[in-house]
């Protein structure tokens, strides 16, 4: 008679044991980095409401995260400048290697998959010669490089896979700003800042570019989100006078020019020059950005340009589209349109829409500035 355990000894002899996959951890949406109220710093794997399906311990404070499409297997990244960026499998909460980039390079917290998970791409600081880097990693198995290329500016922070119109390319937030792991976070060339949106194929080809006007050279473009139209959101962090009124937040679409949100509102103040995280609602009417300086969600009109809502929320950050049935009901709105799911340094989850907010989840844990969507 043949045994269960000869069933399954016999499969994998054969490669056909099913592979792991992510619905083995409870089907995990949304990836975070957190501190524990011992101090010590984990990647946490979250449902739909904020409800912890996993933690793996970090050996730092972590920023981001890239989750594999398919093996329940994420790389997170240091917060700069640490120099970690750790593949764990996110079952065991096991190590698997350490991605060491080149010589005279560091990581910018920031990485995304292709979509069949075969590659790597990261965002990287080359601090000898200040140029911006995109790497690129074989994800077959063991990680390791096979190259390189420019990211389109200085300073690349987050990037995102964008797939349009039968095409797939990269959208990297070029900061602007230089720094040097021997000067710490200390910006080096205020002065002579130029940050821009880059739009490059997968093998680094330059297909578009977009900077801002001579008037917000020193808004550095930071974060990014992408609506189902491939609409670009961008999220930025203002490098000069705190007393100026700057638009925080902008949105492309290649071809056209770039539209700044919210430029005449006297209540961009309320995000003290920094956006934390970027996102747009499921629907894409809206775009919404956090500043954990001013402890507020600002949630746009995309049409208008206009704020519609703001959320008051201590230590707010993370930021994410909500799943459908989370936010609170809005009268005449579909209740999957609008929603949004926001994270805060205090612990706590929160569904958003409309003027309404639910607290939908509270853990130990202090939650840092990124909620990462899975697929």
């Amino acid at each position: 008679m043949t045994t269960r355990r000869g069933f399954l000894s016999g499969l994998l002899a054969t490669g056909l044991a099913p592979q792991a996959s992510w619905a083995d951890l409870g089907a995990p949406t949304l990836l975070s980095a957190a501190r524990a109220a011992d101090g010590s710093y984990l990647l946490a794997g979250l449902s739909a409401d904020g409800a912890l399906r996993f933690t793996c311990p970090l050996p730092g404070r972590g920023h981001a995260a890239a989750a594999h499409p398919h093996r329940p297997e994420a790389v997170a990244f240091a917060r700069r400048p640490g120099r970690f960026a750790d593949v764990i499998d996110c079952r065991s909460g096991a190590y698997l290697t350490r991605l060491e980039p080149p010589a005279g390079h560091h990581f910018y917290g920031h990485g995304v998959f292709t979509p069949d998970g075969s590659q790597l791409f990261t965002t990287e600081n080359d601090y000898e010669t200040g140029r911006g880097v995109i790497g690129v990693w074989s994800a077959k198995g063991a990680y390791h490089r096979t190259s390189s290329f420019a990211s389109g500016g200085i300073g690349p922070h987050d990037m995102l896979l964008r797939r349009h119109n039968n095409s797939t390319e990269l959208v990297v937030a070029n900061g602007g700003i230089a720094t040097h792991p021997d000067s710490g976070r200390a910006k080096l060339n205020l002065a002579e800042m130029r940050p821009n949106l880059s739009l490059l194929s997968l093998s680094g080809d330059l297909r578009d570019r977009m900077e801002l006007g001579p008037d917000l050279q020193l808004n550095s473009i930071r974060h990014l989100a992408l609506a189902k139209d491939g609409t670009i959101g961008f999220a930025m962090q203002w490098q000069g006078d705190m007393g100026a009124d700057v638009p925080i937040v902008g949105l492309y679409s290649p071809g056209t020019s770039s539209r700044l949100m919210a430029a005449e509102d006297p209540r961009l103040r309320n995000l003290q020059g920094y956006g934390g995280s970027v996102a747009f609602t499921p629907d894409g009417s809206r775009v919404a950005v956090t500043s954990p300086r001013g402890g507020v969600v600002q949630v746009m009109d995309c049409a208008s340009t206009a704020i519609l809502h703001e959320h008051h929320l201590q230590d707010v950050c993370g930021l994410a589209p909500a799943a459908p049935g989370l936010a609170p009901a809005v009268p005449g709105q579909p209740p999957a349109a609008t929603g949004l799911l926001a994270s805060t340094g205090t612990g706590l989850i929160f569904a958003l829409n409309g003027t309404q907010s639910a607290a939908l989840n509270q853990q130990d844990l202090a939650w840092d500035n990124h909620l990462i969507p899975l697929g």
